[in-house]
């Protein structure tokens, strides 16, 4: 039931979703559904929890870097594979069982790698952001319509009086194959801060534990 409602919202969006368009594609009236849940709004809960279930959790074996890009890359794809699950996670419908234990394996991460508890809660608000953030723009970006002669006609018309707006314009228009993608660049900047304070063993930061 979960896998058929998540799969009618990534084909149509929340709007997409009803107790009767959910019970049309199970071949089951609506109304049985009700023993599953108590209403839509506990439907939509339970298929964010599906969602975020997909996500690979921070390993706490390794580099605790690379262990924490792995996992935040992975939750950006799934964002990307369910971007309505985005808004949902962010509204007031509490935090998920599957999104506990995803915060878990993070901010133990953290911890083990030797940030203070204060440094983790702004390290992991950074990622935390960096992710929800990027997926939201990346949605945007997406469902964009953008006219047929935007890169002839647009780019050339503001290049004299913007230049640098236009180049970037064009950059948007060029992607090349090999290109750092957008997500992974900010994701190495945190990470690279991260990896800078945890080296600095300065007053009031941790210092790199020996292995």
């Amino acid at each position: 039931m979960l896998r058929t409602a998540i799969a009618l919202v990534d084909k149509g969006g929340i709007e997409a979703l009803s107790m009767r368009k959910l019970g049309d594609e199970l071949g089951v009236e609506a109304m049985s559904l009700y023993h599953y849940v108590t209403n839509k709004d506990e439907l939509l809960n339970a298929i964010v929890d599906v969602v975020v279930s997909e996500i690979e959790p921070t390993s706490p074996h390794g580099d605790w870097r690379a262990a924490i890009r792995k996992s935040a890359i992975s939750f950006h794809d799934v964002l990307k594979r369910h971007p309505w699950a985005t808004n949902l996670m962010m509204g007031g419908g509490g935090v998920s069982t599957a999104r506990m234990r995803y915060m878990e394996a993070l901010l133990g991460r953290l911890r083990e790698a030797g940030f203070s508890a204060n440094l983790t809660h702004h390290a992991y608000h950074a990622l935390d952001s960096h992710i929800i953030g990027s997926t939201l723009w990346h949605a945007g970006y997406s469902n964009m319509k953008l006219p047929a002669d935007f890169e002839t006609k647009f780019v050339r018309d503001i290049a004299k009086e913007l230049p640098y707006l236009a180049e970037h314009a064009q950059q948007h228009l060029t992607k090349r194959p090999g290109d750092v993608p957008e997500f992974e660049f900010g994701l190495d900047l945190i990470l690279d801060g991260l990896e800078k304070i945890l080296g600095r063993p300065t007053k009031g930061r941790p210092r790199r534990r020996s292995t």
